[in-house]
This record gives structure tokens, sequence and C-alpha cells, in this order.
């Protein structure tokens, strides 16, 4: 794992701990958050049941994200099927809040450019994760002619 594709990870899958450590402190009356801080609508039941839709599959990126550069230091190569995992539930997850804000035609840039960045950044690596391991995975060359089991073939 290049230290780049760690910084993302660990920056991104902390960011979105903390924001739901934040939500549910809120949500239990521990802490109060600033509106101005909050996304359009934040006080309407279906726009918190959507918000609150997203928890799953942030903490499930969060999770596998820093799970895979967690192994990847130990040298363990289960880090690159928790990283393509990540990066895919990382992109799906800003994708739909970017098409669900699209649809609304609300273009704030405080909500709207996270997630955009969280639709495009995890692109940059899923590609060459793949072929890496595909390339992991692939069975050795060899010389000698495929000769069956079965003699009666």
């Amino acid at each position: 794992m290049t230290r780049r594709l760690a910084g993302f990870l660990l920056f991104t899958d902390i960011a979105f701990l903390s924001y739901w450590t934040a939500m549910v402190l809120d949500l239990a009356g521990l802490i109060s958050l600033p509106p101005s801080m909050m996304y359009k609508d934040y006080d309407d039941p279906r726009v918190i049941a959507w918000n609150w839709s997203f928890f799953p599959i942030d903490v499930l990126f969060s999770v596998t994200g820093i799970s895979a550069v967690h192994f990847a230091r130990r040298g363990n190569p289960i880090w690159r099927p928790l990283a393509i995992l990540s990066l895919c539930l990382t992109f799906v997850a800003g994708f739909m809040a970017i098409a669900y804000w699209t649809l609304l035609a609300e273009f704030d840039p405080a909500w709207f450019l996270p997630n955009l960045a969280l639709a495009v950044w995890p692109l940059f690596f899923i590609g060459g994760l793949v072929i890496g391991a595909a390339q992991d995975h692939r069975p050795p060359l060899r010389d000698d002619r495929f000769i069956p089991d079965d003699t009666l073939l």
C-alpha cells in the first residue's frame, strides 16, 4: 500500500467516524451542533432518515479502510481486498449523496464538494489495486501441456 493511499484512507475514515460520533452525541443530546454546520432541511424527518441511511455504508467503508491500512503495515495480503472494498463503498456513498443533491438542484459547496471528492478520489486507486490483485492470483506459467486426469479422455 502506498503512503498516499494510506493517507487518503485514514483521513477519510477518521473524518467519517468523527462525523458519526458527533451525530450520535447530538442525537443523544450530549452535544448540540450549530444549525450553520448542518445540511439543508436537517430538521426534516425525511432528510434525517436520508442522512442516517448512510450510517451503515460510511461505518463499513471506514472500518474496512482502517483495517486495510492496519493489515498492509503488517504485510498481510488481506489488505488489498479490504482496500478495494473500502474504496468502492466510499465511491458509492459519495456518488449517492451527489445524486441526491443534484436531483434537488442543491449545490451548496459545503456539502456538495466533499461528497464529490468522495466519489472521485477512490477512482485513482481502484484500478491499480484490482490489477495488482489479479496479478497476485495469476496461475504460474508452465511449459508442459495439459494432461487430463481421466485416462479415458
